[in-house]
């Protein structure tokens, strides 16, 4: 849930905990569905090789603060590389257009570990 703007990311979130769930991520899936997302604890940087469909990512903060975004990263690409964020959490493409979701947006829910309520 995107708080400041009071607009849902996602309905249907994971969590990437082990090393063989971080490591797998999107791979190898044809796709993400709206309401979908996943989030990737202590991520600074995500990249789309193995993936066949673009994503958004919303780096935040330890306290749930967005501190960069990345609208339609593209497959076979890598993210900037984010100091300030704790987690990145995948989303379908388009989603950040469609919530508004800017940087300085505060960002709430039970997947994200670094800001349960």
């Amino acid at each position: 849930m995107n708080a400041s703007r009071g607009t849902l990311l996602a309905s249907d979130a994971r969590r990437a905990v082990t090393p063989r769930e971080r490591r797998r991520g999107l791979m190898g899936r044809e796709g993400m569905k709206r309401g979908e997302a996943l989030v990737i604890p202590r991520c600074r940087q995500v990249h789309t090789f193995g993936m066949n469909f673009p994503i958004d990512v919303v780096f935040v903060d330890r306290r749930g603060v967005v501190v960069r975004s990345c609208s339609r990263l593209n497959r076979r690409r890598v993210s900037p590389y984010v100091y300030r964020a704790r987690d990145a959490v995948e989303l379908p493409a388009g989603t950040i257009e469609q919530t508004g979701t800017e940087p300085g947006d505060r960002i709430t829910g039970g997947e994200l570990p670094s800001v349960r309520p």
